[in-house]
């Protein structure tokens, strides 16, 4: 498949008709007085308005790779920004970790009678030794995947207003990482639970200037505007974790969160009617 951010790439293309008619859609769906900051990503999605200085001036956040952005407005605090952020605002997480070893034996029976699931979801995977065993795309389940291999995994990640990416497991190679890099959108975060961690907890994450190492069964939660890039220092243990990027529902109201999967589901059949977007049959 391509990549499962294209969901939203190329955004700032004011030409594109998608964005000329989603305005009007989603506000016949919703009401206006709520959908302020989602208008105002419409906005900056068809170069309508500018990224402000709090992005611009910051050297750990790339703002030239920003392709979706909800800023604050009049009503609301603005959707906070650091490189790792607090768990307790995300109920699940506690209940992920508290279902490691679970989880852990759900990965291990996906691995044994799935292997050929995994895949690179974007174009860095193959040359960093990265990948993933997709369990959820763009926010929905995949037609025909094994779920009773996973009933505890799928159970949690059920309640979880997944984003417009992925959930799954994703496998890191040994002496292998991701490189620098941003994601681009201030409104979903990124939680990845170690599975699998190498001994002596070899492989790490930078976002920003902070760095961590994954533990088992422990989460990382962190904001993916930042620069980040990870590596696996093992030179014989594959590092695994539970990735799930998720709408971050501690900052957006629950009205924002709906609207916003109600764009990405059209994104996404908009991309598809157009040949420009394959949803590949190993999902």
């Amino acid at each position: 498949m391509k990549e499962a951010s294209k969901i939203v790439d190329n955004l700032n293309e004011d030409e594109d008709p998608f964005w000329q008619l989603i305005e009007p859609l989603i506000l016949s769906e919703f009401p206006r007085s709520e959908m302020e900051r989602v208008i105002g990503f419409i906005e900056y999605s068809t170069n309508k308005r500018s990224l402000p200085p709090s992005i611009v001036d910051d050297k750990w956040r790339p703002h030239e790779e920003i392709h979706a952005f909800m800023a604050s407005c009049s009503r609301r605090d603005g959707i906070p920004a650091s490189p790792f952020r607090d768990t307790s605002a995300f109920p699940f997480i506690a209940e992920l970790e508290a279902n490691y070893e679970k989880i852990k034996a759900e990965f291990e029976a996906l691995l044994e009678k799935e292997s050929d699931r995994f895949q690179s979801v974007t174009s860095m995977n193959y040359k960093s030794g990265w990948k993933t065993l997709v369990l959820y795309y763009n926010g929905h389940g995949i037609d025909g995947f094994p779920y009773h291999l996973c009933p505890v995994t799928k159970s949690i990640l059920d309640k979880v207003p997944v984003a417009g990416r992925i959930a799954g497991f994703n496998r890191q190679s040994p002496q292998s990482g991701i490189p620098l890099h941003s994601d681009g959108n201030n409104m979903w975060l990124t939680c990845q639970m170690g599975i699998k961690v190498p001994a002596g907890q070899k492989a790490w994450i930078r976002v920003g200037p902070e760095t961590r190492r994954w533990a088992p069964g422990k989460c990382l939660l962190y904001d993916t505007t930042f620069e980040h890039e990870t590596f696996n220092e093992s030179p014989d243990e594959e590092r695994v974790v539970l990735h799930v990027d998720f709408w971050n529902f501690a900052d957006l109201t629950p009205m924002e969160v709906r609207a916003m999967q109600r764009i990405y589901q059209l994104r996404e059949m908009y991309l598809q009617a157009e040949g420009l977007l394959e949803v590949g049959g190993k999902l």
